[in-house]
């Protein structure tokens, strides 16, 4: 498969991924380009893998973490941008609940990371933990905590309603 391929198979939804993860349809664009800019410098190795997409999925999660590990984002856009092209997709309609993003938002990085490729991107822990370079174990942990979170704030949420 040549790159220019991939990217018309795959490109969107890379972004989608990126969203999910980011919350913010400008970064996923971001995180999708970051991704393909550093899966077309070394297309021959990428391609050669047994999975290129998991290999160029693992980058742009990286790449998310790396973003989050720093103290702020430093681009600003700085235009007005087109509102067509900043209309979400079907499965960004899906995915964008308040509620859900509230909860989310609540989340660390890498614990939003791991639901998101397991409930999301629908991969197994050993997938997630390849990722990420961590043990399947951790990974199993780390679900169940963001999940505990999840449960936490959701509770949070019924209480806050019940007293306004």
């Amino acid at each position: 498969m040549e790159f220019e391929e991939y990217v018309s198979a795959r490109g969107q939804e890379l972004v989608r991924l990126g969203f999910t993860v980011s919350g913010d349809y400008q970064r996923a664009e971001d995180l999708a380009q970051i991704a393909l800019m550093q899966a077309f410098r070394s297309w021959r190795k990428v391609r050669k893998a047994d999975d290129p997409h998991h290999y160029v999925r693992r980058i742009l999660i990286n790449a998310y973490l790396s973003m989050t590990r720093r103290r702020s984002f430093s681009e600003a856009p700085t235009a007005e941008l087109d509102p067509q092209r900043t209309v979400p997709d079907h499965a960004t309609s899906i995915v964008n609940s308040d509620d859900l993003w509230r909860a989310l938002a609540a989340l660390s990085a890498r614990e939003r990371v791991v639901l998101v490729l397991r409930y999301y991107q629908d991969l197994d822990d050993r997938t997630i933990a390849d990722m990420l370079g961590i043990k399947p174990s951790s990974v199993r942990a780390t679900a169940s905590r963001a999940l505990a979170n999840l449960r936490t704030t959701r509770q949070s949420q019924r209480i806050d309603e019940r007293l306004s």
